[in-house]
């Protein structure tokens, strides 16, 4: 199957581009789906609705009887039919990886406030595992490798080492965000109005 984007110029299928923001039929967020899946949702009927600005069409096969080639034409966020999600699904604690951790504190180091890459920060558990921490949302934050070998097995109490800011818990629409780095314009304002309030991700550096 040949992948075009919205220009009808032939695309890379490079196993990132075009992901799709699938939603339950109330407008939910749900998951990123790649264009292959789209098209078995769009070629079941299974999709209630679509919006956004990028559409993508995928030409398939030619069909020995009419001679034409089959097409599939998507959005770039779609509904499933039939998936109704918990009201309480947008707030559901999602899993914890560094990456989406130093994405959500924006790279900066919780102690120094220093902006780095990823290979140069570590995850750093407030209240230690070995005092009991434990490894969630709200007990990690960002920290370069220096702060953290500072700190130690210690709290920033016993360190003496101030936290420039707090963690918090990424809501659904928060983590989409953070584990695409190839999110569309239209699929960001989309996600944008279902974050929380203290998301710093509304807050521009």
């Amino acid at each position: 199957m040949t992948l075009l984007g919205a220009d009808g110029l032939a695309m890379q299928d490079d196993g990132q581009h075009p992901w799709i923001l699938s939603l339950d039929m109330n407008g939910t967020p749900h998951r990123w789906i790649n264009w292959q899946a789209a098209c078995h949702y769009h070629a079941r009927d299974l999709v209630a609705w679509s919006v956004g600005d990028h559409a993508f069409r995928f030409l398939g096969g030619t069909s020995r009887l009419t001679g034409e080639r089959s097409q599939i034409t998507t959005q770039s966020i779609i509904a499933i039919k039939g998936r109704a999600l918990r009201p309480d699904a947008l707030h559901k604690i999602p899993p914890l990886n560094n990456r989406e951790l130093f994405r959500r504190d924006q790279h900066l180091c919780a102690y120094c406030g220093h902006r780095l890459p990823g290979s140069q920060l570590t995850r750093d558990h407030i209240h230690p595992v070995s005092q009991g921490g434990r490894d969630i949302w709200m007990n990690v934050v960002t920290a370069c490798r220096p702060c953290n070998q500072r700190k130690s097995g210690r709290t920033p109490e016993q360190a003496r080492m101030a936290l420039l800011y707090a963690p918090y818990v990424p809501n659904k629409a928060e983590y989409l965000i953070l584990s695409n780095r190839h999110i569309l314009a239209d699929q960001m304002d989309f996600l944008t109005r279902h974050l929380p309030r203290q998301s710093r991700l509304l807050v521009h550096p």
